[in-house]
């Protein structure tokens, strides 16, 4: 990784998920928005009984931005492409509801745990 700190310590590797509105989601009558984010949510649950995803949720509160993250979650498999691939997948993401972006998260060794995880096998 060419972005890799240098620090005296040992440092876990994740891919960060941030979800923020689609391009589409403001246009949708609210029938299939619920729909989608239904489908959204089955999707992500899925991801995480395959042990990608370790933990995701919501994003609420004001932000700066005027398209702030609504969503964030954590995965481990090491390449950002896999996990942005299946996020791409996503109903609600192909539909515009939603978009998403994925990026390298970097952190002390040890200093996350997360005990509802699915261990990917």
């Amino acid at each position: 990784m060419p972005d890799t700190p240098q620090v005296d310590f040992a440092l876990d590797t994740f891919e960060c998920i941030v979800l923020y509105p689609g391009p589409s989601g403001r246009a949708l009558p609210d029938e299939t928005v619920q729909r989608l984010q239904a489908e959204h949510l089955q999707h992500v649950q899925a991801l995480q009984r395959r042990g990608i995803i370790l933990v995701s949720g919501s994003v609420d509160g004001p932000a700066r931005e005027p398209d702030p993250p609504i969503g964030f979650g954590l995965a481990r498999t090491g390449s950002v492409d896999d996990v942005r691939s299946v996020m791409e997948a996503d109903p609600a993401v192909q539909a515009g509801l939603y978009r998403v972006d994925v990026l390298t998260f970097l952190c002390p060794s040890g200093s996350l745990e997360f005990p509802l995880a699915t261990t990917q096998r």
